[in-house]
């Protein structure tokens, strides 16, 4: 069963090696990232679940990692020193895929990279008190809220199935939009999302978690909600006691640590129920940046018009520029993507509709898209923040920033949370092909945010 699960950050910062002394600034997180490890080794369990939002993530499908252990290091923070090696549950994995028939896992061919350091981290406290374990190593996705948390009630059966003594570790970092001084600057959401999520993880209100507002959590630049909504998940039916260790965030990035213990049956906390929720999913409602997206598209494949702005958008839309791509993904695979890398039209509105057109009949990559296919289309549009000029390849990382590599008249773009793009070099080598520039060649680099509509 499991027996106790655990919020948790993953700051390279708060290990000594990297810190070399500013990790004193986040002693609270220190000693309740002690705690948590200290608390598993008295638990002693036989496994450690763990999601992490820095593991190879899918649109369309949950990255369940396989093989029989992996090593990982922090040497894309340049701290080579820093390595921690673990052993799976391949007997935990293997059931979870057979019994899991509705969840599709992705790329198994690709388990056995190496660890992420949202995996890293949690997993080296623990090693200092506790090592007779092994992990179950899960990734992300972009499927639905509820579709996290179902995930977690599947963990659940196997591992009381396998009769497991297990705990659960949602890692994930809160906002990191909290000062304008911060590695990301300032927005109101941030705080407020901080605030809000603390406040439903204090109280165990995992319906609430999964009705969190996708428009707050994009805003406020976070990576752990999803994380958090599978650990939710394997108390489904449960009593849940929480507990906030400690929270703070002076480098402008919210680091909350918190303990979760099961109590007895409630089926009143069956949140999904006989899918009361996936039901009640408003499936008239449209992200609408998507919304746009997708009727631009269908409605030039299908008649050949461009459409105007609708009346209905979010001023923020119709007032606001910025670039913009749209990516179409079929089957699982990239379909068409084409984008600005800064507006030239008069609001995000009329860029969308510019590149949608663009993406799904002008890639030079694919055929225009027929008509057939529009109902297989997943769509997802970016925003670009305003690009920002760096010097050094450490103030680019590819879960965080896209990349814009300048020489001449030559530019090339890749945009941030791409798959199978988890480090630097292989973020800027791909760039650079994209611009037909040579590594040996001199070039500007430029880092930006993005804001994701999927």
């Amino acid at each position: 069963m499991i027996l106790k699960a655990y919020v948790v950050p993953h700051p390279p910062i708060i290990l000594p090696e990297v810190g070399r002394g500013e990790e004193r600034k986040i002693q609270n997180s220190i000693d309740a990232m002690q705690r948590m490890a200290k608390e598993v080794a008295d638990i002693q369990p036989d496994t450690i679940i763990i999601s992490s939002p820095h593991a190879p993530m899918y649109l369309d499908g949950f990255f369940l990692a396989g093989g029989k252990d992996a090593t990982g290091t922090l040497a894309q923070f340049g701290i080579r020193s820093v390595t921690e090696k673990i052993t799976y549950d391949v007997e935990l994995a293997d059931r979870l895929k057979a019994v899991c028939s509705d969840i599709p896992f992705a790329s198994p061919e690709q388990a056995n990279c190496n660890l992420d350091h949202g995996t890293l981290i949690p997993i080296r406290f623990i090693n200092e008190h506790y090592r007779n374990y092994k992990v179950l190593r899960l990734g992300l996705s972009g499927f639905s809220p509820e579709d996290h948390y179902r995930l977690g009630v599947a963990i659940q059966e196997v591992v009381a199935e396998l009769d497991r003594r297990a705990v659960y570790i949602a890692s994930g970092d809160l906002s990191h939009v909290l000062k304008e001084d911060g590695p990301y600057g300032f927005r109101e959401q941030g705080p407020l999302f901080d605030e809000t999520i603390l406040q439903i993880l204090s109280r165990s209100a995992f319906d609430e978690l999964l009705a969190l507002s996708p428009e707050l959590i994009e805003a406020a630049a976070q990576c752990g909600t999803k994380s958090f909504q599978i650990m939710a998940g394997v108390f489904d039916g449960f009593e849940v006691t929480a507990e906030l260790y400690s929270y703070e965030g002076p480098f402008g990035v919210g680091y909350g640590v918190l303990g979760f213990t099961p109590g007895k049956p409630n089926p009143k906390r069956r949140f999904l129920g006989v899918d009361e929720l996936a039901d009640s999913t408003d499936s008239t409602f449209e992200d609408p940046y998507i919304k746009l997206a997708r009727q631009t598209i269908e409605t030039f494949v299908g008649t050949g018009q461009k459409i105007a702005p609708p009346e209905d958008l979010p001023d923020e839309m119709t007032i606001k520029q910025a670039g913009v791509f749209v990516t179409l993904h079929k089957g699982g695979q990239l379909r068409g993507c084409i984008g600005t890398i800064s507006p030239t039209t008069d609001s995000i509105a009329e860029e969308i509709i510019q590149n949608g057109i663009s993406s799904a009949t002008r890639d030079p990559r694919f055929p225009a898209v027929t008509a057939d296919e529009l109902p297989d289309l997943k769509i997802s549009v970016d925003i670009l923040g305003a690009p920002e000029a760096i010097d050094k390849t450490g103030d680019l990382d590819p879960q965080r920033y896209g990349v814009i590599v300048t020489s001449g008249f030559r530019r090339g773009l890749l945009l941030p949370r791409l798959e199978g793009i988890d480090d630097v070099a292989t973020q800027l080598s791909i760039a650079l092909q994209k611009a037909g520039i040579r590594s040996d060649e001199s070039f500007e680099m430029e880092r930006f945010e993005v804001i994701r509509h999927e």
